[in-house]
């Protein structure tokens, strides 16, 4: 990485696409922030729908991060690596005719400002999707060494399968990831699946939660840890 590494250093993934990983990164950086910490995201690589983009259908990933970091959208992610078709990365950048997507350079393109608190690297797709053409979202997990990965997923029926191979791979790795944190997004207590998702996980050890803020006290050390109530907000 370029620059000083950041006081503490985060991965946001998610066990698919569409599961609100965005949505809980800013909300994340936003709690990060209320606590009077510095914070900076990153997107290594964004892919995104022009058509759709430019129909008013949306700001784009590195927009919504810049404004709930504080920061301008060309420092999360990089200019040359926004692709204008919506696939994963190296896949648009081979569509588009541009250079591929090495994951080293990935990681070394990631520069962050002195003095920053928390770094947030938020994955495109989901943990298992390219992110460049030799390596995943696991092997950027690896090849980064965080402090702590928040896997993002949906709560109810399947999540526990998705979350169980996330945490098999992310262990394969050896990669010290620290802490693996779960955020049930879009939990609903009225559901019993969901809540029985929940329940499952607590009791097989995993750290799962379902609001951004139970995350950010658990990350940041004023949490011991475990299940947490509340419901988290569509994302």
């Amino acid at each position: 990485m370029n620059g000083p590494r950041p006081g503490r250093l985060w991965v946001v993934a998610g066990t698919g696409t569409d599961v609100g990983k965005t949505w809980s990164a800013c909300a994340l950086a936003r709690e990060v922030r209320a606590r009077g910490l510095v914070v900076a995201a990153r997107k290594p690589a964004q892919s995104f729908d022009p058509a759709a983009a430019g129909a008013g259908g949306g700001e784009l990933d590195a927009d919504l991060l810049a404004r709930a970091t504080g920061e301008l959208p060309e420092q999360v992610c990089r200019p040359g690596r926004c692709y204008e078709v919506a696939m994963a990365p190296p896949m648009a950048a081979a569509a588009l005719g541009r250079p591929p997507v090495r994951l080293a350079d990935l990681v070394d393109e990631l520069a962050w400002p002195p003095g920053t608190d928390v770094g947030l690297v938020e994955q495109a797709g989901g943990l298992g999707s390219p992110q460049a053409e030799d390596g995943d979202g696991v092997d950027m997990v690896a090849a980064l060494r965080p402090d702590g990965v928040l896997l993002v997923s949906r709560p109810g029926l399947g999540a526990l399968g998705d979350i169980g191979l996330a945490r098999r791979a992310l262990s394969a790795t050896g990669a010290g990831t620290g802490r693996f944190v779960v955020l049930l997004n879009r939990f609903e207590r009225s559901d019993p699946v969901q809540v029985a998702n929940l329940r499952w996980l607590a009791a097989h050890g995993a750290q799962a939660f379902t609001t951004v803020s139970d995350v950010a006290a658990h990350l940041l050390g004023a949490s011991p840890g475990g299940v947490a109530g509340g419901a988290a907000p569509e994302g």
